[in-house]
């Protein structure tokens, strides 16, 4: 889910006339850091229901009694005793062990939950201990809606339909180029909660969950170069079974030649292209590269972060054997009046005993 629901309530009922006499009932959707309400009329509750594919949760049935409609929409204890059943059937549906009804996408649009795409990131300083979670948990949609499509892609690759093979892994780039961007915002948001006065513990197992999200982007990036290396084996193939030499190609086209490249004081050099890159254009490698310098920044804080605590505890322990030796020192002086109180004591017992 890209927002996740904590609580639904059904707390009102309004007759409207427009365009003719109906009810609808006001749901109030709880999420983790906002809520919202969204209006529906019963007939909506038996739309989602079929959208769902008829799930195993009881849907209050219409009322058999020869009422009018009229009748009906004014009817309170009617109305009232909707109200809870649609509030237990959409509650039966939130807390059911199989997820796949509230992940159902005519549920979250029933709901009007945003889904990750259509959610904006959050501004950097904007983050909260719940928000940034809330963002974490869109990100993790995000993820889950990548794989979708790739996927998607491969199955549309076996069919045959290569356009919209095409079209799918376009969509999965667009995304990962998003996630990417909105992962180095979640990094730069643990500064903020850093300065907030969260916990070193708490920071560190968010600061695992970043380079969870970064590796989904890693694997994620190698899937799609796993699918230009297989178009780039098929143009190969292409390429062996056509039947114009190369010869009468080169006559025909002329010899391409090498651009023209230099470089100051040193050899041209091509820039090497890796797993994460390759699959990114312009835009997306800009934001990749971003995200590096961010995650070297966000490293190079938190290095200095232990260096400034290993020299408060040089400090501490600097102190403390100061103490230690001036204790040591109190100790040997005592210990020398001690020693000398013994010598004169034993002198004065031998005159004792000579006598």
């Amino acid at each position: 889910m890209t927002t996740t629901i904590q609580g639904l309530h059904i707390r009102a009922a309004e007759t409207r006339s427009d365009p003719t006499p109906h009810t609808e009932y006001g749901i109030q959707v709880q999420a983790a850091v906002r809520a919202w309400e969204v209006w529906h009329r019963y007939s909506d509750f038996v739309d989602l229901h079929l959208d769902l594919g008829n799930p195993p949760f009881s849907l209050p049935p219409k009322h058999h009694l020869s009422f009018t409609f009229r009748r009906q929409v004014n009817d309170e204890k009617l109305v009232e005793e909707r109200r809870h059943g649609l509030e237990s059937y959409l509650r039966a549906i939130l807390v059911a062990k199989d997820p796949q009804w509230r992940n159902h996408r005519a549920f979250l649009d029933f709901l009007e939950v945003p889904s990750p795409a259509q959610a904006p990131p959050r501004a950097q300083d904007s983050f909260s201990s719940a928000s940034w979670l809330e963002e974490q948990n869109v990100l993790h949609a995000l993820v889950r809606d990548i794989r979708a499509d790739l996927y998607k892609r491969d199955s549309l690759a076996s069919a045959g339909d290569t356009s919209a093979s095409h079209l799918s892994n376009v969509e999965a780039k667009k995304k990962l180029a998003t996630l990417i961007s909105r992962v180095g915002g979640l990094a730069k948001g643990m500064e903020v909660l850093a300065k907030l006065g969260m916990s070193a513990g708490e920071l560190a197992r968010r600061g695992d969950m970043i380079s969870r999200l970064q590796d989904d982007c890693s694997k994620l990036g190698e899937v799609v170069v796993a699918a230009r290396s297989n178009n780039a084996r098929q143009a190969s193939l292409m390429a062996k079974t056509d039947p114009i030499p190369t010869a009468d190609r080169v006559a025909l086209l002329g010899a391409a030649e090498p651009p023209v490249t230099r470089v100051f004081g040193s050899r041209p050099r091509t820039p090497q292209e890796t797993n994460q890159t390759r699959p990114l254009d312009d835009r997306g490698l800009l934001q990749y590269q971003q995200l590096q310098f961010d995650q070297q920044d966000t490293q190079l804080t938190q290095l200095s972060a232990i260096l400034k605590r290993q020299m408060q505890l040089g400090m501490v322990i600097g102190e403390e054997i100061e103490d230690q030796n001036r204790i040591l020192d109190g100790l040997a002086t005592d210990v020398d009046r001690t020693g000398a109180k013994l010598g004169k004591a034993r002198k004065q017992l031998g005159r004792i005993e000579g006598k």
